[in-house]
């Protein structure tokens, strides 16, 4: 290379330096001023919201294993059929998401159902009538084989299978994700954006939504809960109904006054055959309609929260992004 040719070559590589660092320095005070704003105004949400809460109904029942599926009856070995075990779960698709729908209708407030395929498989109606009276249909993939025990190849073929039962169920096409006991692969988060997700809830690192790069690409994340998580409490904790309800409102209060000066978002979660029994589904809607007659407060489904979030330009962005 002679040394005209150099400096022009150099001169080129370093303007287009100053270029994407001057895009780069626009994107982040662009994003400070409108964070800045946000926090004059106090409007984090659409609409003037202050604070969003988001419930997930899980669609897991008929989907257990067979043998060994986790319940609170006593383990027995897995060489005898568990009779009781199977009823336990029957329960979920037999009065607990309908008990529950009718709550949410009494409410007005429309939710995410993460669903298992082949619990969809089981009760094709069901998942039907979940999307018809207003709910999310979100990918919890196809059956209870744990995620990060696939290979790669594995993994997109269970959710491509999730994707195609749900859509044949519902007649719509998931875009969140919830994987079984959030425990992911490396894989999982490029496997989704492949197959058309825009987000996961895989993560309880955040009580607001964030983005992460994924393949230099913005993916949602919506966070999920484990002490706002009724198979956590009830079953792994033993508690009442009465101190679930308790953890629910000191978890709103706290969320809502932090609000006040910044985004908040507050996630719970229903299983089917757990907060699908009788006092379980009063206290979750007696916590909603609580939580309803504090000023400011929204119940969105999670495709909802995503969806903002992808949109802000105030959204928090963890990891390296590219220019945008």
């Amino acid at each position: 290379m002679d040394r005209r040719t150099f400096i022009q070559t150099s001169t080129l590589t370093a303007a287009a330096m100053v270029t994407t660092s001057a895009a780069r320095t626009s994107r982040a005070e662009r994003i400070q001023k409108e964070r800045t704003e946000m926090k004059k105004s106090g409007a984090f949400w659409p609409n003037g919201a202050r604070l969003v809460v988001s419930v997930s109904m899980q669609f897991e029942a008929g989907a257990q294993p067979e043998r060994g599926a986790e319940s609170p009856f006593p383990v027995i070995d897995t060489k005898y059929p568990d009779v009781p075990v199977g009823k336990w779960y029957d329960y979920g698709f037999k009065e607990g998401i309908p008990r529950m729908l009718d709550m949410f209708d009494r409410v007005g407030v429309k939710v995410t159902s993460h669903m298992v395929g082949a619990a969809v498989e089981r009760n094709p109606q069901l998942a039907k009538e979940i999307v018809e009276r207003g709910h999310e249909a979100a990918g919890h993939g196809q059956t209870w084989t744990p995620q990060f025990s696939m290979t790669p190849e594995e993994e997109h073929l269970s959710y491509q299978a999730s994707i195609k039962t749900i859509e044949t169920a519902t007649g719509t096409l998931p875009v969140g994700f919830n994987a079984f006991w959030l425990r992911g692969t490396p894989r999982t988060l490029e496997i989704l954006q492949d197959l058309g997700f825009i987000y996961h809830i895989d993560d309880v690192s955040r009580d607001e939504p964030f983005l992460v790069p994924v393949r230099n690409k913005p993916f949602a994340v919506v966070p999920y809960t484990i002490h706002t998580n009724d198979i956590v409490n009830y079953e792994g904790r033993h508690w009442t109904a009465a101190e679930f309800a308790s953890e629910l409102k000191y978890e709103f209060d706290q969320l809502y006054a932090e609000a006040a000066t910044r985004r908040r978002m507050m996630s719970v979660s229903a299983h089917d055959r757990i907060t699908g029994r009788p006092a379980r589904t009063k206290v979750l809607e007696d916590f909603i309609v609580y939580a309803q007659k504090q000023p400011g407060v929204v119940f969105l489904r999670k495709d909802q929260i995503a969806r903002f979030a992808l949109e802000s330009s105030a959204t928090l962005r963890e990891g390296s992004f590219g220019p945008r």
